[in-house]
């Protein structure tokens, strides 16, 4: 798939650092990105943007990961849909972009959600504007393979605790905080790998 929408996207996409500061930026004024303004949304985005500067700074890249992406051919981009009130997305952005920082064959770009309807529409989970969303993009612009909102494990705890309690509620969304603190973007590494990998295995 390669159509105007993505060059388009990827053409006002920020980078990470670029994305952090518009959130605090944002913050000082006492909002939220997106189009929905809330006292919880800030108090979220508060949170993450907290969250997101601990990442940054303790967050570690495996060796397994560095590896294999030093054996990339194909040069990616990586266009993340999100937004700075995402749980999901404070979790898994810094993760994204140690990934991107390690490896000159990847770009990371982020877009909001709200600013970029057209875009997610095509993204959608399960009918569901769900963030944040990785749409992998080829150096000619073409979509090779999307991910999210979660990471693989995440996404199992997700659906076998809707399957046993119809939701998700406050406990949950705890308990999956804990479970990205454990798991320190390991997870992550191992899903975004094996999407790469995957991808170019394809194309040749």
């Amino acid at each position: 798939m390669e159509n105007k929408l993505i060059s388009t996207s990827i053409n006002k996409a920020v980078s990470y650092s670029t994305y952090r500061t518009l959130i605090k930026g944002l913050l000082v004024e006492g909002k939220s990105t997106g189009n929905e303004q809330s006292e919880a949304l800030l108090n979220y985005s508060t949170l993450n943007d907290k969250r997101m500067d601990r990442l940054d700074k303790t967050l570690k890249i495996s060796a397994e990961t560095t590896n294999a992406l030093n054996q990339l051919n194909d040069n990616f981009t990586l266009l993340v849909l999100a937004e700075g009130w995402c749980g999901d997305a404070a979790q898994i952005l810094p993760v994204l972009n140690k990934i991107a920082e390690s490896s000159s064959k990847i770009e990371m770009k982020i877009v909001c959600r709200d600013e970029n309807e057209a875009l997610m529409n095509e993204f959608l989970t399960n009918g569901g504007k769900a963030i944040p969303k990785v749409i992998l993009v080829n150096h000619k612009n073409e979509v090779l393979d999307s991910w999210g909102p979660r990471p693989s494990i995440a996404t199992a705890m997700v659906n076998n605790y809707k399957a046993a309690n119809g939701g998700l509620d406050a406990e949950f969304k705890k308990e999956l905080q804990i479970w990205y603190n454990k798991d320190k973007g390991n997870n992550i590494q191992q899903d975004i790998l094996q999407l790469l990998v995957g991808s170019e295995v394809e194309v040749s």
